[in-house]
């Protein structure tokens, strides 16, 4: 399958240079190159497109403000293409699948490629999966069992035994059989495995970035992406978690429910 892919950069020289570095790739297909955010916002409303190249600096609205326009949640897989490296925090705020600094360099722009090729497939796969657990539904809607997972877990303090909402947990540390639950600045011992507990847990809240380390979700404020293998999430009290390559597909799953 080709990607229908468009290239926004108000220099022309910028824009030959990328196109030349696609050309090698057979499945992308550049069906449009724009020079300006006013082009590109009436180009992306009219006709579908899989990809997008786009430069945060332009007449007639950069690239945050085109994003800003459009809606993040209806923008193509968008890879920034700058000379500014210093808006690269921003640009995976708006849910940016890479950032890229001019000049582009080949290898740079295929681990970009494969990132896109990630993002694509576990959409698929997401639709996929709705489309089957839609169909069983209409199927058997009246004996389909409703799930159910734990609100509050009892967790030893002491002498005492501290009940604490799951919507309090900001992240879960594995630590042997037991998992250490983080809440706010304190933390709990759960003799429980983070597997076992994991079970209990609702999968549409907490993720597992790493094989040791489940976080909330609604906790997470950053993404941070270095080339395909480092990556970390950001939470809002400032800790900085090391996420894996399964990860950042489950976290990616969850965010295109």
């Amino acid at each position: 399958m080709k990607l229908r892919t468009i290239i926004a950069d108000d220099e022309q020289l910028a824009r030959k240079l990328l196109r030349d570095l696609l050309s090698a790739d057979p499945s992308i297909e550049i069906t449009a190159e724009c020079q300006n955010g006013i082009e590109l916002i009436s180009l992306l409303k009219s006709e579908p497109v899989d990809l997008l190249f786009l430069d945060i600096q332009m007449p007639g609205g950069g690239g945050f403000e085109v994003i800003e326009n459009i809606g993040a949640a209806r923008m193509p897989c968008t890879v920034f293409v700058t000379a500014h490296n210093e808006y690269a925090v921003r640009a995976f705020e708006v849910h940016a699948l890479d950032y890229l600094t001019k000049p582009v360099e080949a290898h740079r722009l295929k681990v970009a490629l494969e990132h896109v090729r990630e993002r694509i497939a576990s959409k698929a796969a997401l639709m996929t999966h709705a489309q089957m657990q839609a169909l069983f539904s209409n199927l058997n809607p009246v004996d389909a069992p409703a799930e159910r997972y734990v609100k509050r877990l009892f967790v030893p303090d002491g002498v005492h035994e501290a009940i604490i909402p799951v919507g309090d947990i900001d992240w879960i540390e594995a630590a042997d059989y037991y998992s250490c639950l983080h809440v706010a600045s304190r933390t709990y011992m759960l003799h429980q495995t983070t597997k076992q507990l994991a079970e209990s847990l609702d999968p549409a809240r907490f993720v597992r970035i790493h094989r040791s380390t489940i976080v909330n979700i609604d906790r997470v404020k950053q993404i941070l992406r270095e080339g395909r293998s480092e990556s970390w999430v950001i939470l809002a009290s400032g800790q900085k978690l090391k996420m894996s390559k399964a990860g950042w597909q489950s976290l990616l799953a969850i965010n295109c429910v």
